[in-house]
């Protein structure tokens, strides 16, 4: 695990037993509310009543806004293992983004009351949602110095980067990334265009540094293309 990925999980705690139990203590079914979104719907939109906070079981979800020109602009892009419309924690009422399936997603989804009560039961989960919170409020702040002083290709090799620290998995002396995103999708994460998403992606590929298609990404070099930014 990397120390990026230790803001987003917490090392040998089950989290899915603690948010989604099958079962409680009494051995009664799990009483939280399940639910399915199929792909391509909406869970939720901005200016909706937030009481509610969803942990992904399966699937992915993007997390993102509109700018005053109709523009989508993405914040993260989450999956199994994480959770979303924290906000609804420290009181904000309203969503401020949408919440958008990118594939079948299924989800264990908690009021804010449910959530305290949890929260006085498991210091874990209290931790888990301070560090969630903090890192996203950290990542953001990152895209936004990366939009102030970097270039274009320099802010997609840094996304590049990141995601193989988060997402990677080792494979001998590769690092390989399972469900690439598209090239807009890397476009509205790193506020460049598609083309020049695969013109960066093109040139690294001929430079034998990474290789990808719409299933994976797999990075050969990962030192070089650390060097690439």
């Amino acid at each position: 695990m990397t120390s990026e990925q230790s803001l987003w999980y917490l090392e040998n705690i089950d989290l899915s037993g603690i948010l989604c139990p099958r079962k409680i203590k009494r051995g009664d079914l799990d009483t939280h509310e399940h639910k399915v979104f199929d792909k391509g719907s909406y869970i939720y939109l901005p200016d909706e009543y937030a009481d509610r906070m969803f942990f992904i079981t399966e699937g992915r979800v993007k997390i993102g806004t509109y700018s005053d020109q109709g523009k989508e602009v993405t914040k993260a892009i989450i999956g199994p293992g994480e959770v979303f419309g924290e906000l609804s924690m420290i009181g904000e009422n309203r969503r401020h983004d949408f919440a958008y399936a990118m594939e079948q997603t299924r989800t264990c989804i908690m009021t804010v009351g449910e959530l305290q009560d949890m929260m006085r039961e498991h210091s874990a989960l209290s931790l888990f949602l301070m560090r969630t919170m903090g890192s996203r409020m950290l990542e953001m702040e990152n895209r936004l110095q990366s939009l102030v002083f970097k270039d274009s290709r320099t802010r997609i090799i840094d996304y590049l980067v990141s995601l193989v620290h988060k997402k990677g998995q080792r494979v001998g002396y590769e690092m390989l990334v399972r469900k690439f995103l598209t090239h807009q999708e890397i476009a509205n994460l790193t506020a460049t265009s598609r083309q020049t998403v695969t013109t960066v992606l093109n040139e690294l590929r001929n430079k034998d540094i990474l290789t990808f298609d719409r299933k994976r990404l797999l990075v050969r070099d990962m030192e070089a293309l650390e060097k690439e930014k």
